[in-house]
């Protein structure tokens, strides 16, 4: 049985306003309106499963819960890796299943995400509202990928191939704060630039 491919890349926004237009104007609607999500990857205290280039994830998206393990990436242009996920009762449940497995938080990132599709288009367009900022994230082919992101005004040198994580250290490098969990200030609702 082989497993999915995710295909995909990130473009940082500095008009989240202006880019949602464009999307609009680019025939795509709005599919799954803007929710606010919470993640939690695991790992054991060795970080086995970071050294194979391997992620363990728990998402948390209004009542519904998400279990999401990805394998290693295949170089390229674009970010690819294989997808296995499944919908679960309970994430505290599995939260207690990865501990009595001897999975344990590693870290936790929170934002609000709006997804776009375009009636019989091979792909889907993400708005992810981070704390480090907004991102557009398109997943499908590569040559939609190339299309959508050129109709949308933007180029394949401002793919960005890295994780939430990996931006998120960097964010806090580059303001000089110690990394902790890239989480929102206050609650929910409101985008506030924070690491802790």
């Amino acid at each position: 049985m082989t497993a999915p491919t995710e295909t995909e890349v990130k473009i940082r926004l500095s008009d989240t306003a202006r880019t949602i237009d464009r999307i609009g104007a680019a025939g795509f609607h709005e599919s799954v309106p803007r929710v606010f999500e919470a993640n939690t990857l695991y790992d054991t205290p060795e970080r086995h499963l970071r050294q194979k280039e391997m992620l363990l994830r728990l998402r948390e998206v209004g009542d519904k819960s998400v279990i999401t393990w990805k394998g290693p990436g295949v170089p390229g242009r674009y970010k690819s890796r294989t997808e296995i996920e499944t919908t679960l009762g309970s994430a505290e449940t599995m939260a207690q299943i990865f501990h009595r497995l001897g999975y344990e938080p590693s870290f936790r990132y929170e934002k609000f995400r709006t997804e776009f599709t375009r009636d019989e288009a091979p792909g889907v367009i993400t708005v992810d509202e981070t704390p480090i900022g907004s991102f557009l994230e398109l997943e499908g082919a590569g040559d939609w990928i190339d299309q959508t992101a050129a109709q949308l005004g933007f180029s394949p040198e401002q793919y960005i191939l890295d994780s939430y994580g990996t931006l998120y250290i960097a964010d806090c490098e580059r303001r000089g704060v110690l990394p902790a969990q890239m989480v929102f200030a206050s609650t929910p609702g409101q985008v506030v630039r924070h690491c802790s």
